[in-house]
């Protein structure tokens, strides 16, 4: 829940631009409390046109804060053409960079640097692509009608992917400001173009086409940025809980013996969520219309899903499979183990004991970050199992997802946020949780990735919309599936290896 500077990237990406040629300030608010500030820097030369803008962002995990700080820099000519980028964040203990510059064919050199580990490769640009001041100069290229619809396709740094964003124009708004000035503002409406599960983001823009105030969702939450004076941007933050506030209420207390069967939970998703739940092996959704749904998490099936693709079985910034760390870390703990099933629970047991150091407040980290750490929570555990995994040429995923805890936090009976890895084993994905240790019925998938925090993000947005009215036993159930050849759902991510 504190990965919030992966949506922040985003929002960034949806043209979030300074308003004046100086130093700008922005306060940000979560469901209307102070959580940070924003700066904006530009610098005007000739040449080029120069953009920072740094973010300090303070949330709280269980009483426990979590400070996040990022810069994102963008250089272009007075025209918008890209010439180089600049990313870093503080996802985790070790700062994550990227830097990007224009090489004289075109291309760009781009080195990415996260838990320590670099990697420099050339990236050809995206037709048609923008950076921040581009982005600008697309807002008065196509102006302010109301009625207006257009696309544009923005550079996410971070990332270094191209966001096409449809844009539609509502109108001129008089919106009143933190310093309680009033502003007329054209009102823009953004959202990424073939992805109705993530909600728009409003932004009020003046007549140069910078931003002044901006809303958007987050895991739940309104984000708000909004333009004022320093001392406004730099007033005490107040605390949020992202994890308390993202709890959800079990209907019942689901035992032991309860979670180790096929379970079916009847849940309504309020608001606007498409597909709030993914289809996998082992979890079936049948909408039942009005934002109602079954979700049935039963015994794994093959020829439910998909094979792997490239994204499941090779190296990334995050899940380095290819460091030769990984690899012998990997080797080591399957020994001789004859098969895929019996290599990933040796590698599930092996990492429930390794990483010994639950952290709140750590960001998130990379595998090789959290093999030296042996710190994390269940994105950690999550990421590096997924890496060991593939290091010995086992397709595997992180899902994003709840699980059901009898306490957290002063909590009691609830479901929390959560991620656990799912391996492609006998042509069935499987999962498997090292950080509780075993997968059982009371995992919910909402999403599944690459491993990348930008993905935790997409899945975890209606989490403050979901309601779970009933979790239904299977010996209730008469129209679930037996058990497949693997076993009860409860067995098949736990055990030695033996």
């Amino acid at each position: 829940m504190r990965r919030c500077l992966a949506v922040l990237a985003v929002l960034s990406c949806l043209a979030i631009q300074p308003a004046l040629a100086e130093r700008r300030w922005m306060t940000v608010l979560l469901d209307g409390r102070k959580v940070g500030a924003l700066r904006i820097d530009r610098d005007i030369t000739t040449d080029t046109v120069t953009t920072t803008q740094t973010l300090d962002f303070r949330l709280t995990r269980i009483h426990t804060p979590l400070l996040l700080h990022s810069t994102v820099k963008a250089v272009e000519s007075p025209a918008g053409a890209p010439l180089a980028f600049y990313a870093s964040s503080n996802m985790s203990a070790r700062e994550n960079l990227v830097e990007g510059t224009r090489r004289p064919d075109g291309a760009f050199q781009v080195a990415n640097t996260v838990g320590g580990e670099s990697r420099v490769d050339l990236l050809t640009w995206p037709t048609g692509a923008s950076l921040i001041e581009g982005q600008r100069l697309a807002t008065l290229a196509h102006g302010f009608r109301p009625g207006t619809i257009y696309q544009v396709r923005n550079f996410d740094s971070a990332k270094q992917q191209v966001a096409t964003v449809d844009v539609a124009v509502l109108g001129d708004e008089v919106v009143e400001m933190p310093d309680g000035q009033r502003e007329t503002l054209h009102h823009l409406r953004q959202s990424l173009s073939g992805m109705p599960s993530v909600r728009s983001v409003d932004v009020w823009v003046d007549d140069q086409g910078y931003i002044r105030r901006a809303i958007s969702p987050l895991l739940g939450f309104h984000l708000e940025m909004a333009s004022c004076d320093e001392a406004c941007a730099n007033a005490p933050d107040q605390d949020v809980d992202v994890l308390r506030a993202s709890m959800i209420d079990a209907p019942r207390a689901i035992t032991p013996n309860l979670r180790a069967a096929p379970m079916r939970y009847m849940i309504t998703v309020r608001g606007d969520h498409p597909k709030p739940f993914v289809e996998t092996d082992e979890q079936h959704v049948s909408p039942l219309g009005d934002g109602v749904y079954y979700v049935d998490i039963g015994f794994s099936r093959k020829g439910k899903e998909s094979t792997p693709s490239s994204e499941d079985t090779s190296s990334s910034a995050w899940v380095q499979s290819d460091s030769p760390r990984v690899i012998d870390m990997a080797r080591s703990i399957v020994g001789d183990a004859r098969n895929d099933l019996q290599r990933m629970r040796r590698l599930r047991a092996y990492l429930s004991d390794y990483i010994n150091q639950k952290g709140l407040d750590v960001g998130y980290a990379s595998a090789l970050e959290t093999i030296d750490s042996r710190r994390g929570d269940c994105t950690e555990h999550a990421v590096l199992l997924t890496a060991l995994a593939r290091a010995l040429g086992i397709p595997a995923r992180v899902v994003t997802g709840i699980v059901y805890v009898e306490r957290m936090g002063g909590a009691s009976r609830v479901f929390v946020p959560h991620a656990w890895t799912q391996a492609y084993v006998d042509g069935r994905w499987i999962s498997f949780d090292s950080a509780e240790r075993r997968f059982d019925a009371t995992h919910i998938a909402l999403g599944t990735g690459n491993g990348d925090p930008w993905r935790f993000f997409a899945a975890m947005n209606t989490l403050r919309d979901i309601r779970i009215d009933r979790a239904i036993a299977s010996s209730n159930i008469i129209d679930l599936p037996g058990p497949s050849d693997t076993g009860a759902v409860g067995n098949v991510g736990a055990g030695s290896g033996r």
